[in-house]
C-alpha cells in the first residue's frame, strides 16, 4: 500500500474560490441544444420547450455561467436569425459541424432559459465571418434597456428587460485553420482590439475575452498569446485557454496525469501575460478564462467518415464517459481551483450530450455521466478560500509527462468548513492519505466519499445510471487523520 500525507492551514491561501470557475457551454452544435436542453415534443417540456430534467440537472449540477452559441459554431453564425417568430427564422448550413441550424434557439430563448437554470450567460460573438458592427448590434439588443431600433426589437420580441449579458467572448480559436475566418495573430488582435474598444465606448464595465491558443500543442502557441495581447491588453480583462484530453494507445497512467499539461498550460500563458504586461509598463494583470476543457476523445471524431448530407441536431461528439475519465476529469478541476489567482473563470465543454456530463435521449430519459459528480462535489463544496497543498507523495512514471505524484490535490477552507478534494493516480494500489490538520483547530470528518470502481471503465448508462457515483468511504481514521483512497479514485473529505 503507498503512503502519502499532507498539510491542511489556512495560512496557505491561494485565492477566494471563483464562481465562474464551475462555468458550462452550449454550443449549437449536435444534440446539445436541440433534445438536449430544448425539446418542445417531450414529456417533461415546460412552456417555452426546455426540458424540465435537464434543468434540473444543471442546477444540481451547480453551473455558475454558461458560453454560448460556440464554439466554432459561432464563426459562422449571423445572430440575427435566431430572433422574432420562430416560424420565420431561415435555416442555415452550419459549415462549423456540417449541419443545418434551423435557429428554432437564439439569444432570447437562451437567455430565459439561463434565468430558469440560475446561471450567468455569456455570449460568444463571431470574428471570424463578422466583425465590429454586428459584435455592436448584438450587445445593444442585448443589454440597452430601450429607445434604440435594436433595443425596442428586442422588447417587441417578448424581452422587455434587457438581458445585461457582462462577459463576451471576442471569438473563438481564431489561431486553429479549422476555424471560419481563421486569422492570424495579428489579424485578429487589431480585430479584437477594435470590437473591444468599440464595446467600451457603449459599456465600460464589460468583461471581455480575447482569444488564446485553442492548445498548447498548436505552432503558435505563445507567440499567438504575446502578439494578440501587445494589440489588447489595456481592453481586454481575459485571454481564454482550451484544452482537451484523451487516453491514447492503452496510457493509462499519463491520462490520468493529464493534469500536469493543463498546469504548463496555465503556467505559460501567465508568465507570457505578464511579460507583455511588463514590456507595456502596466500594472494591469490579465486573468485566465480556460473556456474550454474537458475530455474528449478527439481521435474518434477526426478519424470518423465525414458526413454526406446537412442533417438537423446529428448526434456528435457523444462520449460515454467511464471512471478513469472521471477521475482525470476531477484532476484537470483540482488543477483550475489550484490556480485559482490567474483563472478566474472556466467553462465545461459542454453541458447536454456533446462530450457533456448529462445525457439525454430525445423523448426519453436523461442521466448523469460519470464525469457529472467531481463537478457536482466541487461546485456544491467548494467555498471560501483556496488552499494550496503540497502532498508529499510518491512518485509514478508516465510516458507523457515522466515523474508524475500518485496524490493530485487541492483543499478550500471558509467559517463553515474545509472541504480537500484528492485524486490517487495509481493504476493498481491503494494509498493512505495522512492529514496534518492541527492549524485548522480541533477538527471532525463531516463525510468522507468516494468515487471508484473494480472496473476503471465501468460507464453510467440509462438502464444504470448509478453505476458510478460517490459512495461513503468507509476507511477513514480520526488520530491521526487519515483515508484510504482507492486505486483510481476521486475523493472529497469535508472537516468541520
Amino acid at each position: 500500500m503507498h503512503q502519502a500525507k499532507l498539510t491542511l492551514d489556512p495560512a496557505f491561501k491561494v485565492a477566494p474560490v471563483r464562481r465562474r470557475t464551475f462555468g458550462t457551454f452550449v454550443e449549437h452544435l449536435g444534440r446539445c441544444v436541440y433534445t438536449g436542453i430544448y425539446e418542445p415534443g417531450h414529456p417533461s417540456a415546460d412552456d417555452d420547450g426546455f426540458r424540465r430534467d435537464v434543468l434540473d440537472l444543471t442546477r444540481e449540477l451547480g453551473v455558475s455561467t454558461v458560453r454560448y452559441p460556440g464554439g466554432n459554431f459561432v464563426s459562422g453564425y449571423r445572430w440575427e436569425d435566431g430572433i422574432g417568430p420562430v416560424g420565420q427564422r431561415p435555416r442555415r448550413l452550419d459549415l462549423a459541424w456540417h449541419s443545418t441550424e434551423t435557429n428554432e434557439v437564439g439569444v432570447d430563448e437562451f437567455v430565459r432559459w439561463c434565468r430558469k437554470a440560475g446561471v450567468e450567460p455569456m455570449m460568444a460573438l463571431n470574428l471570424g465571418t463578422r466583425g465590429i458592427a454586428e459584435a455592436l448590434d448584438l450587445l445593444e439588443y442585448c443589454n440597452i434597456p430601450s429607445g434604440t431600433t435594436l433595443s425596442d426589437l428586442r422588447v417587441t420580441n417578448g424581452a422587455k428587460e434587457p438581458h445585461g449579458i457582462r462577459m463576451w467572448c471576442l471569438g473563438n480559436e481564431m489561431d486553429g485553420s479549422w476555424q471560419t475566418g481563421h486569422k492570424t495573430a495579428l489579424e485578429y488582435g487589431r480585430l479584437a482590439a477594435e470590437t473591444a474598444r468599440a464595446m467600451r465606448m457603449v459599456d465600460p464595465k464589460l468583461e471581455l475575452v480575447a482569444c488564446g491558443s485553442s492548445s498548447a500543442s498548436m505552432p503558435t502557441f505563445g507567440a499567438w498569446e504575446a502578439t494578440v495581447l501587445e494589440e489588447t491588453y489595456d481592453l481586454v480583462d481575459y485571454v481564454s485557454c482550451h484544452a482537451y484530453y484523451e487516453e491514447k494507445d492503452g496510457d493509462l497512467g499519463s491520462f490520468l496525469a493529464s493534469s500536469t499539461n493543463m498546469e504548463y498550460f496555465i503556467r505559460s500563458v501567465v508568465a507570457t501575460a505578464d511579460s507583455v504586461g511588463a514590456r507595456l509598463k502596466s500594472r494591469k494583470k490579465i486573468d485566465i478564462s480556460f473556456d474550454e476543457w474537458n475530455v474528449w476523445y478527439l481521435s474518434r471524431f477526426v478519424n470518423a467518415e465525414p458526413p454526406t448530407d446537412w442533417p438537423v441536431a446529428p448526434p456528435l461528439l457523444e462520449d460515454h464517459y467511464h471512471l478513469a475519465d472521471a477521475v482525470t476529469f476531477g484532476g484537470l478541476l483540482i488543477t483550475l481551483l489550484r490556480n485559482s489567482d490567474r483563472v478566474t473563470a472556466a467553462s465545461l465543454a459542454q453541458l447536454v450530450n456533446v462530450i457533456a456530463p448529462i445525457m439525454t435521449e430525445p423523448g426519453g430519459r436523461a442521466w448523469r455521466q460519470t464525469t457529472f459528480h467531481p463537478f457536482a462535489q466541487a461546485s456544491r463544496y467548494a467555498a471560501g478560500d483556496v488552499l494550496r497543498v503540497e502532498p508529499v507523495s510518491p512518485s509514478y512514471d508516465t510516458k507523457l509527462y515522466g515523474e508524475v505524484p500518485l496524490v493530485h490535490a487541492v483543499a478550500t477552507h471558509s467559517e463553515e468548513g474545509t472541504t480537500l478534494f484528492a485524486v490517487n493516480r495509481s493504476t493498481d494500489e491503494p494509498l493512505s492519505l495522512e492529514i496534518d490538520a492541527r492549524a485548522l483547530g480541533g477538527v471532525r470528518v463531516v463525510e468522507a466519499t468516494t468515487l471508484t470502481d473494480p472496473d476503471v471503465y465501468a460507464r453510467n448508462t440509462a438502464d444504470d445510471p448509478d453505476r458510478i457515483a460517490p459512495r461513503p468511504n468507509p476507511d477513514v481514521e480520526p488520530d491521526p487523520l487519515r483515508i484510504l483512497l482507492p486505486p483510481v479514485s476521486w475523493n472529497v473529505i469535508r472537516l468541520a
